[in-house]
């Protein structure tokens, strides 16, 4: 996953789940209710922010500058040190102010931070490592929607299942479970970008994520596309024959990332038998 894609999951999500940042960081989910979240350019400079957290204007809480680090960069402390003091030179803001930067592993966390060893043991600036926040399935549900980001592409997913899951199935659940089904969705498109539409329909069908708003516009867009198929080939049979050799070309690599035939064709709209002929078919059509 590109370094532009996790920036853009990692801003989506915390916008609309601002509560998620603050169980991170080891506060009450709460306190996002008196915070605003938002990117924010230096102006004059090249500076951007990732992601700063504000209090409403009548709380003197703690401002947290957010930093999404998932490459290396020597000089990341220096840089987010200069960014903050600019910010506040700018806005001359009364309230306290604290530095969060996430890493998806301690490795790649290279930033020379001899110069500003005060910030991190007072812990004006910490540092979180997604790796080792714990398994998956002992965090709460928002932490673990984060950590689905970093997951190995062979257990994703997996994961995505057990989340939803736990999704669907939570009480009194803070977060709402559409636009978190929603970014589950997001997540696991961005990890599979070379994945056509059958498959990645296939897959969310399988976890119940048939009613998300991404999941429906690219229904929308199939239907569209199966539309104008229609018309150019003039015939209700040739737009038959196009989605069955959709189907066909999904059915390897559902199968490889370990789907079941059941699965399958649950996903597909397919009879189990289907699947298992279309399977057997499937050297014999790969052959010239």
């Amino acid at each position: 996953m590109t370094a532009v894609k996790t920036d853009s999951i990692f801003y989506r999500l915390f916008q609309e789940f601002p509560s998620i940042f603050f169980e991170l960081i080891g506060n009450p989910p709460e306190t996002a209710n008196i915070y605003q979240f938002a990117s924010v350019e230096i102006k004059q400079t090249a500076f951007r922010i990732d992601g700063v957290f504000l209090p409403t204007p009548e709380k003197i809480s703690p401002i947290y500058f957010v930093e999404v680090q998932f490459q290396s960069d020597p000089d990341i402390y220096l840089r987010l040190v200069s960014e903050i003091a600019l910010y506040l030179r700018q806005n001359k803001r009364k309230n306290p102010w604290r530095g969060v930067v996430i890493y998806p592993s301690s490795d790649i966390d290279t930033g020379e931070k001899e110069d500003f060893l005060e910030f991190f043991q007072s812990q004006r600036i910490s540092i979180i490592y997604l790796n080792e926040l714990g398994s998956t399935a002992s965090l709460p549900l928002g932490i673990a929607t984060i950590k689905l980001i970093i997951e190995e592409e062979n257990t994703a997913i997996n994961t995505a299942r057990e989340l939803i899951n736990r999704t669907q199935q939570a009480v009194n659940l803070q977060l709402p479970k559409q636009q978190l089904l929603e970014l589950i969705e997001t997540i696991l498109v961005y990890k599979f970008p070379k994945m056509n539409r059958q498959e990645i329909e296939a897959m969310f069908s399988l976890s119940e994520l048939k009613q998300t708003r991404v999941y429906q516009e690219a229904r929308e867009e199939g239907k569209q596309e199966g539309k104008q198929e229609g018309k150019q080939e003039g015939r209700q049979e040739g737009k038959q024959e196009g989605r069955f050799e959709a189907k066909l070309e999904a059915i390897p690599k559902l199968l490889a990332l370990g789907l079941t035939e059941e699965q399958i064709a649950q996903a597909l709209d397919l009879d189990v038998t289907q699947v298992q002929q279309l399977e057997q078919e499937t050297p014999k059509r790969s052959q010239p």
